[in-house]
C-alpha cells in the first residue's frame, strides 16, 4: 500500500471529517443491522438492499445527501467484506467505530484516477465533493483502482492507494539468516549484528511524563484536556513513526541480503495476554500478587520492539523466503557443541556453553541456532535434563 501525506485547508478539513462522519455512520448502522440478527429471524439485510437503505435516507435527510455517496456505499461494501471475512475465518468479528479513533473513508472507480503531479515533490488528488488537495510526494504515484483517505490521532490526513507492491527479489547467493527477537536487543542476526529499534530520547520521556500529570490534573469535556490530549498523540505519532521507519527499512535490507530468513514461531497474541488473577484461598474476595506489573512491563516492551510487523513485512517482501522455525531451547542450546542446559544462559546478554566453554552474546547464539534450524527437532537432538520428580517409572514384570 503506497501512502502519501495530505496537506488539506481548513475549508477542506472540515468537508473530509463529513466524508468520515458519513462513512462512520454508514458503517455502524450497517453492523446494527447485522448484530440484531438471532437465530429464528429473517437473515440480516445484504448490502444490496442496505444500497437502496442507503438512497432513501439521502433523499430524506439533506445532511446525509450533502456527502459523497461514493464514500458511503464503499462503507457499505467494505462491511460486507469484513463481514465474509469473519464468517470465513480470516479476521475477527466486525467492530464498531468511534470518532476520533476510526477517521476515514474509501473512493473507488475512476474517481481515484483523479492524480495530478506538479513537480517532483508535490502533487494533487481530486476527492469527490472537495476538491484538489495537495499531496507530498514521496514516491511514484501508481495506478490503482481505489485510494483511503484517513487522519490520525495528531491530526494527520493521509491518503493511500490499495496496490500491493512488488517483492523484493532474491540475491541468490545462498545465504541464511537466523533472526533471533527481543526487548533489550530488538533483533539479533546469526551473523552478529544487534538491531535496535529507537526508543523515546530523555527528553521526550520527560515531555511525556509532564504531559500525563498535566492530564491528570485537567477536567472532562474541558478544552485543556483536549489541547493536551493533542500534544501526547503527536508525540506517540512520532514514536510511531520512527518504529515503522525502522521496521520498513530493516526488512528491506534483509530482504536483499539474505535468500533465506528464518525466524522464530512466536505466537505474540498469547505472549502478551495478561495474567489471570489468582484469588486468595485464605480470604475469600482477595487476590494474591500475580506479578501484573512486571508482565505489563514486559508486553510493553514487545509490543515497542515491533515484533509482530517485523515478520509481516518480511513475509510482504520475501514471500516463499521466511521460515518459522520452533523456539524451544535455542537460548539455551549451545550453537557450536549443540549441549543444551539451563545453565548455558548466565544472563540476558551472555552466554557460556558448560560443555565446550564458548562464550557468545546470547541473543546472537539462539540466533545461530535458528539459522541452522536445530530447534525444529531440539527435543531429539538436546534433550533437557528431566526432573526428578517427572522422571518416568520403569514398568516392573509382575
Amino acid at each position: 500500500m503506497a501512502r502519501f501525506r495530505m496537506y488539506p485547508t481548513a475549508v477542506q478539513q472540515a468537508v473530509l471529517l463529513e466524508h468520515c462522519a458519513h462513512a462512520r455512520y454508514v458503517w455502524n448502522l450497517a453492523l446494527e443491522q447485522w448484530s440484531m440478527w438471532t437465530r429464528g429471524r429473517r437473515p440480516a439485510p445484504g448490502y444490496l438492499e442496505q444500497a437502496r437503505q442507503l438512497t432513501e435516507a439521502r433523499a430524506t435527510f439533506s445532511w446525509l445527501r450533502a456527502g459523497s455517496q461514493t464514500a458511503q456505499q464503499q462503507a457499505l461494501r467494505d462491511f460486507d467484506q469484513a463481514v465474509r471475512n469473519f464468517r470465513a475465518g480470516t479476521h475477527g468479528r466486525p467492530t464498531w467505530r468511534r470518532a476520533g479513533r476510526h477517521e476515514g473513508f474509501r473512493i473507488v472507480g475512476a474517481q481515484a484516477l483523479r492524480v495530478l503531479t506538479h513537480n517532483r515533490k508535490w502533487g494533487a488528488v481530486n476527492v469527490p465533493k472537495v476538491g484538489w488537495v495537495r499531496i507530498r510526494l514521496s514516491r511514484a504515484v501508481p495506478e490503482a483502482k481505489s485510494y483511503r483517505v484517513t487522519r490520525d490521532a495528531a491530526g494527520r490526513w493521509h491518503l493511500a492507494f490499495a496496490v500491493v507492491p512488488r517483492p523484493i527479489q532474491a540475491p541468490d547467493n545462498g545465504k541464511i539468516v537466523g533472526v533471533d527477537r527481543g526487548v533489550i536487543v530488538s533483533a539479533a542476526l546469526s551473523t552478529g549484528e544487534l538491531l535496535s529499534c529507537s526508543g523515546p530520547s530523555d527528553a521526550e520521556r520527560g515531555r511525556l511524563k509532564h504531559l500525563q500529570r498535566r492530564l491528570l490534573r485537567c477536567r472532562r469535556g474541558s478544552g485543556r484536556r483536549l489541547r493536551v490530549k493533542a500534544a501526547m498523540a503527536k508525540l506517540y505519532a512520532r514514536l510511531a513513526d520512527r518504529r515503522r521507519d525502522w521496521v520498513e527499512k530493516t526488512t528491506t535490507d534483509l530482504a536483499r541480503r539474505f535468500d533465506l530468513i528464518r525466524v522464530e514461531d512466536l505466537r505474540i497474541p498469547a505472549m502478551v495476554r495478561r495474567p489471570r488473577p489468582k484469588p486468595d484461598p485464605e480470604r475469600p474476595g482477595q487476590f494474591l500478587p500475580n506479578r501484573r506489573r512486571a508482565k505489563a512491563g514486559l508486553n510493553r516492551g514487545i509490543m515497542a520492539n515491533c515484533w509482530g510487523v517485523l515478520v509481516r513485512r518480511l513475509d510482504d517482501k520475501a514471500p516463499g523466503r521466511i521460515e518459522r522455525v520452533n523456539p524451544a531451547f535455542t537460548s539455551q542450546a549451545c550453537s557450536a557443541c549443540g549441549h543444551c542446559a539451563p545453565e548455558n544462559r548466565e544472563s540476558q546478554a551472555v552466554f557460556r556453553c558448560a560443555a565446550c566453554g564458548r562464550r557468545a552474546h546470547a541473543d546472537v547464539n539462539a540466533a545461530a541456532n535458528i539459522a541452522a534450524g536445530r530447534a525444529v527437532s531440539a527435543r531429539r537432538e538436546m534433550p533437557v535434563p528431566v526432573s526428578p520428580k517427572r522422571e518416568p517409572q520403569l514398568a516392573t514384570s509382575a
